[in-house]
């Protein structure tokens, strides 16, 4: 399997390439600067620097063909402003989508977050507001494209060592906190899972096993 990965230096997208390279796939990850190739390149990964804020979607899709698969892990980052998160977290993930459509790359898995409906409670930051709001943009965007798309929604991200045991659900579960390394495992596991097409599912730390989990929530009603 060849997986192209945006925002391939994120911390998760960098455990993700760890995974599929250790198992014998290809992972090409999508990076803005020249410098975080080593990063990539250590975990046995291609890099490939390719600002998604400014490269045009036919020029994109030059770099998926071939690919079995896209995984949007971009990401503006907590102190970017709120034009970033339109330009990041919401512009770049149509791009992306508009780029696999170009590609002939049907799959596509997408980042976003628990809590898309917290953004107009009181006392929100605003930033995280934009955030949410652009995220909620994103998933609304990727259900009404012919596209393969799964979206993963975690809760809190930790850097804990993952544990391998989690909940995984339809929205909306109660809010918690999961590992960037669980977060990994579970989007290895959806590449792997043509059923969780169509899916918007969410994810915290619990106490069953990826695999349990996944067979579980693909065989609800």
């Amino acid at each position: 399997m060849h997986v192209v990965i945006a925002g391939g230096h994120g911390q998760i997208a960098l455990r993700l390439e760890r995974l599929l390279a250790e198992r014998g796939d290809t992972a090409t990850g999508l990076i803005r600067r020249p410098e975080q190739a080593h990063d990539l390149e250590s975990r046995g990964a291609r890099a490939v620097v390719c600002d998604l804020e400014w490269t045009p979607a036919a020029e994109l899709a030059e770099h998926l063909r071939g690919a079995d698969a896209v995984v949007f892990a971009a990401g503006a980052g907590p102190a970017s402003g709120s034009a970033r998160k339109e330009s990041v977290d919401r512009a770049a993930a149509v791009l992306l989508a508009d780029a696999a459509g170009l590609a002939g790359v049907g799959r596509y898995l997408m980042i976003s977050t628990m809590g898309l409906d917290r953004a107009d409670d009181p006392g929100m930051d605003p930033e995280f507001a934009a955030y949410l709001r652009a995220k909620a943009v994103a998933e609304d965007e990727l259900r009404h494209r012919d596209l393969a798309w799964t979206i993963l929604r975690p809760g809190r991200l930790t850097d804990d060592q993952g544990s391998g045991l989690i909940r995984l659900g339809a929205p909306s579960l109660p809010m918690g906190s999961v590992p960037r390394d669980d977060v990994a495992q579970v989007l290895l596991a959806l590449l792997d899972t043509p059923a969780a097409t169509g899916r918007t599912l969410e994810l915290t730390s619990g106490g069953e096993s990826v695999a349990d989990a996944l067979r579980a929530v693909l065989s609800a009603p």
